[in-house]
C-alpha cells in the first residue's frame, strides 16, 4: 500500500510539472501569432489601441504578462476572453464543454464496444472472409477522415432520407446521433484492429489451450479468458483518443454546427484570443494527463500480472 501511494504521489507530481510546461510553452507560442486580438483594428485610432492594450494588460512586457497569467492560473483563473464580450474563459468553456463531452463519450463507448466485438470475431474466424472484411473495414475507418463520414451521413440520413437533423444542436439525443456515428468510426477501427491482433496471439497461449481442454467452448474461452489480456494494448490508445474526442473534434463540430470546445478553439485561433487558446489547451492537457494516470492504474486491474509499484512508476 505504501509503495502504491508513493507511485501515485510521483505521478501526480509529474502531472503538475507537465501541465506547467505545456502552459508555459503555449503562452509563448500564442504570442507569436500574427496580428492582434482586435478584429476592427483598421478602424481604431492609435490612442484607442493603447487604451485597449492597457485594459487587457498587453502593454506590459511578455515576461510580465506571463508571470501575471501563471499567477492567476495557480488560483484557477484562466483569464478573460478578448473576443467574447469579456467573458471569463472558465465560464466560456463550461458552457461549451457539455456537447463535446456528450458526443465524445457516446462515440468512444459505441466505437469501442463494436470494435471489440468485431476484433474478437475476426480473430475467432482468422483467415476467413469474415476476418478479411473486418480488417478491410478497420483499415477503411482509419484511412478516411471522420469529417468525410460526417458529410456522407448528412447526405444519406438527413438530406436524402430525412430521418435525422442535418445540423444544429438542440441538446437532444436525436441531434447527437449523426456526429456520434461520425466520431465513433476512429475508435471502432482502432479497437477492432488492436483487439484482433492481440486475440490471435492470446488464443494460441497455453492457458487458453488448458481452458479448452476443460471442455469450454471457443466463444466462452475467448470472451471470458482471452479478452482481458487482449485489452491491455487497447487501453494505451483509448485514453488519449477519448480525451481528443471529448474535448471536441473541430471539423465535425463545425460541420454539424455544434457549439462545442472544438468550434470554440477554431474561433479563438482565428481571432488571436490568447486566453481562450490557453484555456482550451490547458483543459485538453489536464484531461489527457489524468486519463494517462487512470490507464496506468487500470493496467493492474486488467492484467493481474502487472502490479503498480514505486519502482515501476520511475
Amino acid at each position: 500500500m505504501k509503495s502504491y501511494l508513493k507511485y501515485l504521489g510521483k505521478r501526480v507530481f509529474y502531472m503538475f510539472i507537465t501541465l506547467f510546461l505545456i502552459a508555459s510553452i503555449t503562452f509563448f507560442l500564442s504570442q507569436l501569432l500574427p496580428g492582434t486580438p482586435y478584429s476592427n483594428e483598421d478602424k481604431l485610432s492609435q490612442e484607442q489601441i493603447e487604451i485597449m492594450n492597457e485594459q487587457y494588460g498587453l502593454d506590459k512586457p511578455v515576461p510580465v504578462q506571463y508571470a501575471i497569467y501563471m499567477g492567476g492560473l495557480v488560483k484557477g483563473d484562466l483569464g478573460t476572453s478578448f473576443q467574447f464580450d469579456n467573458t471569463p474563459v472558465s465560464k466560456l468553456l463550461s458552457t461549451r464543454i457539455g456537447p463535446s463531452l456528450q458526443l465524445g463519450f457516446q462515440a468512444v463507448v459505441l466505437g469501442t464496444f463494436i470494435g471489440i466485438i468485431l476484433g474478437v470475431i475476426a480473430a475467432m474466424k482468422q483467415n476467413t472472409w469474415v476476418d478479411t472484411m473486418a480488417t478491410f473495414f478497420a483499415i477503411l475507418g482509419r484511412s478516411i477522415p471522420n469529417f468525410v463520414f460526417a458529410v456522407l451521413l448528412q447526405l444519406i440520413f438527413a438530406a436524402k432520407l430525412g430521418w435525422l437533423p442535418i445540423a444544429l444542436w438542440d441538446g437532444g439525443f436525436k441531434s447527437s446521433i449523426l456526429p456520434t456515428l461520425a466520431l465513433a468510426i476512429g475508435p471502432l477501427a482502432d479497437s477492432a484492429r488492436f483487439v484482433r491482433t492481440e486475440m490471435v496471439d492470446v488464443l494460441s497461449s497455453d492457458y487458453i489451450e488448458l481452458a479448452r481442454a476443460k471442455g469450454l467452448s471457443r466463444w466462452v474461452v475467448a470472451f471470458k479468458h482471452g479478452i482481458r489480456n487482449a485489452l491491455i494494448p487497447l487501453l494505451t490508445i483509448l485514453g488519449p483518443m477519448a480525451v481528443a474526442l471529448m474535448t471536441g473534434s473541430m471539423v465535425v463540430e463545425n460541420i454539424y454546427a455544434i457549439p462545442g470546445i472544438g468550434e470554440q478553439f477554431v474561433k479563438s485561433i482565428t481571432t488571436n484570443d490568447y486566453p481562450t487558446i490557453m484555456g482550451v489547451t490547458i483543459l485538453y492537457s489536464a484531461m489527457l494527463v489524468l486519463i494517462i494516470l487512470v490507464v496506468d492504474i487500470l493496467y493492474s486491474v486488467v492484467d493481474p500480472r502487472i502490479r503498480i509499484s514505486a519502482k515501476g512508476g520511475d
